[in-house]
């Protein structure tokens, strides 16, 4: 059925519309999200009079306005719910959070400003799983491994103990002392700086805490007693209120004056324009890298802007100076806007609460915690202080600058990193390695104006000297190395010797005063004295002492500034040798083997030579055997009679002759020296000898070289103690012992005075050479060790040890008569090399000229023969007469027995014939031809008929 149409009816497409309307209406009621962004509730506790909270309270809405105004279409809003806790109190943080958590449902918290008061509110985010992101709270004690859901969203306090140290080592500083807060925000950092100084070698001889409710009367106090002390390198770490009285009074008292130097640490430096100038010019300080861009320019300008507004009252420089507690305060904020984007689900339901309690164990858990605390430490993003991530559960801070105040500015003089050290400038260069040099930073100036670098310490006004023990009483012959008086008359003690002037010199090469006194003591054994260091009786001991395995059971010893080792004294003997064969000493064996080769050698090159052209080296095979040796040897005296023909063996003779001469002269020189010089020689060589020989020993008495004869295998009763150099040299003399054992330097004592009849024996036992004594851990004993280095590496150590013990000596001395040595081939293997090159050489050429003379008969000798018999035939050709030769040029007949120079008839089976004109040679065939025979018969006549020849 239609309805009728009145005039107030509506047309039904009006209808229509009107309902489209209701509907979408009541769509977007059903579901608020799709329309408006919720509202992400984040609590806000800070200190409102604390540098920090100022700060942050500025910096935090601001953050929020630059992130929505960048992202306005985000999903979710953070909506901020400030409370205050004046003078960062627990108590009043603590109820701030408790009343946030439970009434408010806040899905997180920043703050609150300490690390007191954050230790305690993180454990009830943990508990209620609300994330508290601190962005001041830097102190190690509070971390995300020991409360889940606190987000450290600045720097770990750790991280600079390394940077300190480093420039602690750059400026060779080897004690510094900090100056800390007394709370946990104060403490927490010393042991991590103690660990990164004893990584440089650089000590905390003593800590001083300031409470932070001090007066100034209890300030002064303690900056008296630290003005006492000799060191003047002071790490202050500390909050701003209390820096400012103790640096103000360190003005006051004079520690802001030539000699001192004050180190600023990160929590200090970043806010240097909240502290008065005049008390911090001239400190180091170090705080975070972070680059200069021009975003960071422009927030700068826009900071100042609204912190003055915020705070009208604040010295401009302070709204200038943009510090880290701002970057961290802005930088937290946009990371918690951008994880709030990534939760699925925002709501306020806590789980197990009960609504409107304050009760701690009613606060149940909040069902969005987890999925905010992944997202906001899984958040990257480019940030106002560079690349904003979370590392462990805190910002990753590595990188920082290293300022010197002048004009109450900081002057950056470098940078420091984990992985490079120092650097001048940043980013450092990728194949620069670690530095720690002093070269890498730039100059400083230091308080009161001055550009000398402090040492770092000087003599104390008060504490407690080491009281060093000097064992006594010395003998007279021993004073020269240790010897300590007392004066009857004043009762003043003095040390004096050698040992004392080299601990006196390492306590002066110490980068530190050293107070010490020096207190005898008495008939007292070194083994008894090491004890007595190690349980504390005295502090050290400086004597003669040998760093012994046992020793060093009880203390710690430093490195020896003398070196030591186990001799013996024993009485020198002239060996004057009365041998029948003592001729036979000047050479040694292997020069005697050498000079018979070489004149054999030599005599065997002179027949080659001479053998072919010269009748005194021809004849039977004994007379030129009896000729070639004579000849040789009777050149030593140079009275060989043979006459020499050839220019060769000439040549070689004046060679040979020359390498006589020397052999000769040498020889003689030596002889006369074995017979005439007398010979000194210890009469045992070794310990074992000693040992086998029966005689008693002496040694020093309480010295340990009685343990080491005993371990040896001497019995006890062959040793007799003794207590001086004199009674050394009587004992000795009476031959009431044979030797004495001893460590090197007192024999050596005992040498400088009785030199002439006794001489030093070393024995192949080592000692540890003498140190100082130092109770076990003591850290004494590495820079002692580091200044004996530096002495004795120098030329120190050598005036300390001519000033007592004199020049060096040798004993015998030098102006006594020494005994002589052999003499070796080694010395004239250059000669017997040229003479013998020589001598190879003119044989060669012999055989040259014997081959090109005769190479038409050998050419027919191996051409009908073998190898063998060619050899043979070819030797016999060179035992022949050279008829050409000038020494057998004469005029003779023409004969038909004479046949030439050469006296071959070659017939292939008949036997070859040499004529011998004057006895066969060693070569010569038994077998004469009747021709040969013949010939040799009238060889006269023959020789002396001219030759009728034909023309």
């Amino acid at each position: 059925m239609r309805l009728p149409k009145g005039p107030n009816s509506l047309p039904h497409h009006t209808i229509f519309h009107h309902l489209l309307i209701v509907s979408l209406l009541l769509i977007k009621l059903s579901n608020p999200t799709s329309s408006q962004p919720m509202t992400v509730k984040v609590g806000f506790i800070f200190d409102p009079a604390s540098p920090p909270g100022m700060i942050a309270n500025t910096t935090i809405p601001m953050a929020l306005d630059d992130f929505y105004t960048a992202n306005p279409n985000s999903a979710n809003r953070m909506s901020l719910l400030t409370r205050t806790s004046p003078g960062s109190d627990i108590v009043t943080s603590a109820s701030a959070a408790l009343e946030l958590i439970s009434q408010e449902k806040v899905h997180a918290i920043l703050g609150p400003g300490t690390s007191p008061e954050s230790a305690f509110v993180a454990d009830m985010g943990t508990k209620a799983k609300v994330p508290i992101i601190s962005i001041s709270s830097t102190s190690p004690s509070v971390s995300h491994s020991h409360s889940p859901f606190f987000i450290r969203a600045a720097a770990n306090d750790t991280t600079q103990a390394s940077a300190i140290a480093a420039l602690v080592k750059a400026f060779g500083w080897r004690r510094v002392v900090p100056i800390y807060q007394d709370d946990d925000y104060g403490s927490s950092l010393i042991p991590y700086l103690v660990d990164a100084l004893d990584n440089v070698d650089a000590q905390m001889p003593y800590r001083q805490s300031i409470p932070l409710l001090a007066n100034e009367d209890e300030i002064d106090t303690i900056l008296a007693t630290l003005q006492n002390e000799q060191t003047r390198v002071f790490i202050v770490h500390m909050r701003v209120a209390l820096a400012t009285k103790v640096l103000a009074l360190a003005r006051n008292m004079g520690m802001m004056s030539n000699g001192y130097v004050w180190i600023l640490t990160d929590g200090l430096t970043s806010l240097l324009s909240w502290l008065p100038e005049e008390s911090v010019e001239g400190v180091l300080g170090l705080t975070q890298y972070y680059p200069m861009t021009d975003r960071l320019r422009k927030f700068k300008t826009r900071w100042t802007r609204h912190f003055l507004k915020d705070y009208p009252k604040e010295d401009l420089e302070v709204a200038q100076t943009l510090s880290r507690y701002a970057i961290w305060a802005y930088d937290a904020v946009w990371a918690m806007a951008n994880a709030s984007e990534h939760v699925k689900q925002i709501d306020n339901k806590f789980a197990n609460s009960t609504n409107g309690s304050t009760d701690l164990s009613s606060m149940g858990a909040s069902t969005t915690g987890d999925d905010m605390l992944q997202a906001i430490l899984n958040t990257t993003f480019k940030g106002l202080g560079g690349e904003f991530k979370f590392v462990n559960g805190e910002l990753d801070v590595s990188v920082f600058y290293i300022v010197n105040v002048n004009g109450g500015k900081g002057r950056t003089i470098g940078y420091y990193t984990p992985k490079y050290g120092l650097s001048k400038k940043f980013p450092v260069e990728s194949n620069a390695s670690y530095s720690t040099s002093r070269d890498d930073i730039g100059p400083v100036i230091w308080p009161g104006e001055s550009t000398v670098q402090p040492k770092g310490w000087v003599l104390p006004t008060i504490g407690r000297k080491l009281r060093i023990a000097v064992p006594g009483p010395v003998q007279e012959g021993f004073k020269m190395i240790l010897d300590m008086e007392t004066d009857n008359t004043t009762n003043q003690t003095t040390a004096t010797g050698f040992v004392i002037d080299m601990f006196e010199a390492a306590v002066e090469k110490l980068p530190y005063a050293l107070p010490f006194e020096y207190i005898q003591v008495l008939h007292v054994k070194y083994d008894d004295l090491v004890k007595m260091i190690g349980n504390g009786t005295y502090d050290a001991a400086v004597s003669d002492m040998t760093i012994t395995y046992n020793r060093s059971k009880d203390a710690d010893f430093t490195l020896p500034y003398m070196a030591s080792s186990l001799s013996m004294v024993v009485p020198v003997r002239n060996e004057r040798s009365k041998n029948a064969w003592i001729f036979l000493k000047p050479l040694k064996v292997d020069l005697w083997l050498g000079s018979f080769a070489f004149f054999v050698f030599t005599g065997a090159v002179i027949w080659c030579l001479e053998h072919r052209i010269n009748d005194e080296f021809r004849g039977p095979p004994s007379n030129q055997l009896g000729t070639t040796f004579y000849f040789a040897f009777s050149t030593l005296v140079f009275s060989h009679r043979e006459t020499i023909v050839s220019n060769l063996s000439r040549f070689v003779i004046i060679i040979w002759v020359f390498v006589v001469l020397i052999l000769q002269s040498s020889y003689t020189a030596s002889l006369t020296s074995t017979l005439t010089v007398q010979r000194l020689t210890p009469t045992f060589a070794d310990i074992h000898e000693l040992l086998m020989s029966g005689k008693n020993i002496g040694y020093l008495e309480d010295s340990f070289t009685k343990d080491f004869l005993k371990r040896t295998g001497f019995v006890e009763n062959r040793l007799l103690p003794f207590k001086s150099p004199d009674s050394y040299e009587e004992a000795l003399s009476n031959h009431t012992i044979a030797a004495v054992v001893d460590e090197a330097p007192y024999l050596q004592v005992f040498l400088n005075k009785y030199c002439d009849n006794y001489t030093m024996v070393n024995l192949p036992n080592k000692t540890g050479g003498f140190g100082f004594v130092f109770p076990r851990g003591s850290s004494l004993v590495t820079d002692l060790s580091r200044a004996i280095l530096n002495i004795t590496e120098g030329d120190e150590s050598t005036r300390i040890m001519q000033k007592w013990f004199g020049e060096p000596l040798s004993c015998p001395p030098q102006d006594s008569p020494l005994s002589s040595h052999s003499l070796d081939i080694v010395s004239f293997w250059g000669l017997f090399l040229i003479t013998g090159a020589t001598s190879l050489f003119c044989c060669l050429i012999q055989l040259a000229l014997f081959l090109k003379e005769n190479r038409h008969h050998i050419r027919n000798i191996t051409s009908i023969n073998s190898f063998r018999k060619s050899l043979r035939s070819v030797a016999r050709l060179y035992d022949e007469k050279d008829l050409s030769s000038h020494t057998f040029r004469k005029s003779q007949p023409s004969s038909p027995y004479n046949f030439g120079s050469s006296p071959y008839n070659f017939q292939p089976d008949t036997p070859m014939s040499i004529s011998n004109h004057s006895g066969g040679g060693p070569f010569s065939s038994e077998q004469m031809s009747p021709v040969t025979d013949e010939a040799e018969m009238h060889g006269n006549s023959i020789n002396e008929t001219p030759n009728h020849g034909s023309a």
